[in-house]
């Protein structure tokens, strides 16, 4: 692979919105038996007899007043939320492939599989595996041997060659490249993302990490896949990913930023704001030595306080400063008596998914560490006070009413539009000072959407918080089932999403592995070359982030 030594020029524009692809209304939960040893459901607002837990560790960037570890209650609830979530990734995977389906009806009969399995999807149920096998639910020869069957399958996948990087969509029971959408029949493009090649990487690392057994056949995929063909230097950014085939459309953008040896077609696009998770796949082209130092600047924390950028939510406040030669504006949102550095849509993944394999916060504690107890408050002073629903966490997810949608702040993000987080999209048009007027703010907001993997991802920065708020879920919803916490909740209308996806769940594992298990997630992935290459740029950097 190549090795860049080079500097680059300063960041342009763009960032994009999350998309994905719905998955289809789901049918009324139903309790399974008791498979393969993994217990059966146990009531959402009890617990199971506890093994041997270890203790969460303290973190000191909590809130002080969240910073006492969980009690043993709580880590019994722990558990028997990981017990039963994972019962969801043993439904949704394919035994004689090893691959899981990207999601399943909450009554976990495999018939209700969406059909179509993604790179994400796969790096999720490999860590998955591992918490599950740490956490005890599985035997170390299970999870070897569930993990050995995935990698047999990964390595055989389509894949583009030139990159090493993955198509976005296979049938997870025969490991072919689609074509078409089984649940439409819609033709596939087929396409090489650069975020969710990030995860497939990512879960490939730690499971070589995990089981040095298998580390040669983990490693020997992950090493072939270059994300410095995703890398921009001119705009020192990475694109959102590519096709290798022209995709007939204006926007794709033909080039080689690898010496792949051909063009393909890249997205229009960059991922261009700093606070999302696409930054996994760039910490990880650094660390490889694909993608040069100089790009952990070369996105936004916030777009400059200009009228040319009054498009986006609101002005922020910062100043400019620079980093290996690059121009970097310390840009913040403000937002109910804080200051914060801001996503692009406003939602819960976006900022916290990375943190939960990268101890971002402890690499970076005056940027990093400042930024995301005060984004979980953000989440939590939205719920709770502005929009007054009673219940927070708002993220991409199923949509109760069908179908998929992206769910946030919206003055928690960039995007002027933002995610909203109720189904009637209640947006706040902040005026940008100098530039534009806005609208009176909303008085009232309806039917509100929390997905339970959000409170899950704020685990480790507002403990209490996340663990009130998912009882109260469980307790006030038809919101459990069999295989945990079903997708998200319309909370007003009480509408439930009956679904369970991969992506979410395979969140809501590696929080719990983190939790019960000494930081073990992050144990597995941090060290070596992401900590030796990445950690000294997060050090170097103040974020413009406070409570007023």
């Amino acid at each position: 692979m190549r090795r860049f030594r080079t500097t680059v020029a300063t960041a342009a524009v763009a960032a994009l919105t999350f998309t994905a692809v719905p998955a289809s209304a789901g049918t009324d939960p139903a309790r399974v038996p008791d498979r393969d040893g993994v217990p059966a459901p146990a009531d959402p607002s009890g617990g199971m007899a506890p093994a041997a837990d270890r203790a969460w560790s303290a973190d000191p960037t909590r809130n002080p007043a969240d910073a006492e570890t969980p009690s043993a209650g709580d880590r019994r609830q722990l558990r028997t939320w990981a017990a039963d979530t994972w019962r969801s990734f043993d439904a949704l995977v394919v035994d004689e492939t090893g691959l899981p389906d990207d999601n399943i009806g909450g009554d976990l009969d495999p018939g209700g599989r969406g059909g179509y399995t993604s790179p994400t999807n796969i790096g999720a149920y490999l860590w998955s595996t591992v918490v599950a096998r740490d956490l005890g639910l599985i035997g170390r020869r299970e999870a070897r041997e569930r993990m050995a069957t995935t990698l047999d399958t990964v390595a055989g996948l389509e894949r583009h060659e030139p990159s090493g990087m993955f198509y976005n969509w296979y049938d997870p029971a025969t490991g072919t490249k689609l074509l078409e959408f089984p649940t439409s029949g819609d033709p596939i493009k087929p396409f090489l993302s650069s975020v969710d090649n990030g995860w497939l990487a990512t879960g490939l690392l730690l499971t070589a990490r995990a089981e040095p057994s298998l580390a040669g056949e983990a490693d020997a995929v992950r090493e072939r896949m270059d994300f410095g063909c995703y890398y921009d230097a001119a705009q020192n950014q990475i694109r959102g990913g590519f096709w290798d085939d022209d995709p007939q459309e204006t926007a794709p953008v033909p080039g080689d930023y690898c010496g792949m040896g051909a063009d393909v077609w890249y997205t229009g696009h960059h991922y261009g704001a700093f606070n999302t998770e696409p930054r996994i796949a760039s910490y990880l082209g650094i660390a490889e030595g694909q993608i040069p130092a100089e790009h952990y600047f070369g996105t936004y924390r916030t777009f400059p306080d200009t009228c040319d950028w009054s498009w986006t939510e609101t002005r922020p406040v910062g100043e400019w400063a620079e980093y290996l030669g690059v121009p970097v504006f310390e840009g913040a949102l403000p937002y109910r008596g804080m200051r914060v550095v801001p996503t692009w849509g406003g939602s819960m993944f976006e900022a916290l998914m990375v943190p939960l394999f990268v101890p971002e916060e402890r690499w970076g504690p005056r940027s990093w560490g400042r930024n995301h107890p005060l984004y979980v408050r953000g989440q939590i002073e939205h719920g709770m006070r502005e929009a007054d629903y009673g219940y927070w966490g708002f993220s991409p997810s199923n949509d109760p009413a069908g179908g998929y949608r992206e769910y946030g702040v919206d003055q928690l993000g960039l995007d002027g539009p933002g995610y909203t987080s109720d189904q009637e999209r209640t947006s706040v048009d902040q005026p940008y000072e100098g530039c534009r007027e806005g609208s009176p703010a909303p008085t009232e907001y309806g039917d509100g959407v929390v997905t339970p993997h959000a409170s899950f991802l704020a685990l480790r920065y507002a403990p209490r918080q996340a663990m009130a708020n998912l009882r109260n879920i469980a307790r006030d919803f038809d919101a459990y089932g069999p295989g945990g916490f079903y997708d998200a909740v319309a909370v007003r209308s009480g509408q439930v999403s009956q679904r369970y996806l991969a992506l979410d769940q395979g969140m809501i594992m590696a929080a719990l592995g983190n939790a019960l298990a000494d930081d073990a997630v992050r144990r597995y992935v941090a060290p070596g070359a992401l900590e030796r290459e990445v950690r000294p740029l997060m050090a170097m950097e103040t974020f413009a982030v406070g409570r007023e």
